[in-house]
């Protein structure tokens, strides 16, 4: 299992040899440093923990000595072949290699059903002027009350999301860059999580 932590940069387009266009997601990855490694018998699971973005000296705390990055992220599975301080950049990656990408989704503040949820909303006619967007019913007449889990309007985004099935198009191990084919969740300069499938 191949992974890394990387920071979006932005979408773009590329083409082949034929002309065909591809839109991408250049993603800056790592390089990222192995910070922890977590044994079956001392913790209860394998996993290693990675880190990436340097923290400036000022900013370490007694907490984090030995750690110190500003984002740090575990990858569970049997990892036997790291060790404490190894280094992990794009170079581990191939072109034509199927990823799954994790991140945490833009924010859209407090939202209707209609664009939370994808409801169709009441018709613009016939006695409904003011009617458009709106829920309708929530409730029912057993058991008298609204059931958990009801689609409403709430706030929408800022959610962990996964995106499996993205082809790397391109390895650029000279500025670690990848390019992926498709978007990818998050913002620009947010974290996203790179692992392959």
């Amino acid at each position: 299992m191949k992974f890394i932590l990387g920071k979006k940069v932005g979408m773009t387009q590329i083409y082949d040899k034929n002309g065909n266009v591809t839109p991408v997601t250049v993603i800056e990855a790592g390089p990222c440093f192995v910070t922890q490694i977590k044994t079956k018998e001392k913790d209860g699971y394998t996993a290693i923990q990675i880190g990436c973005s340097a923290l400036k000296a000022e900013k370490v705390t007694k907490t984090r000595k030995g750690k110190e990055y500003k984002f740090l992220k575990e990858f569970i599975g049997d990892m036997a072949e790291y060790k404490i301080g190894d280094k992990i950049d794009v170079a581990k990656f191939v072109e034509g290699e199927k990823v799954k990408i994790s991140g945490i989704s833009k924010g859209r503040g407090f939202q209707g059903v209609v664009k939370r949820h994808g409801f169709k909303g009441a018709p613009a006619s016939h006695g409904h002027p003011h009617d458009l967007r709106k829920p309708g019913s929530i409730g029912c007449s057993f058991p008298e009350r609204v059931i958990k889990g009801m689609r409403m309007a709430g706030h929408m985004g800022v959610a962990r999301n996964t995106v499996k099935n993205l082809k790397i198009m391109v390895v650029d191990t000279e500025n670690n860059l990848l390019a992926v084919s498709g978007a990818v969740p998050g913002p620009n300069n947010g974290l996203i999580e790179i692992q392959t499938v």
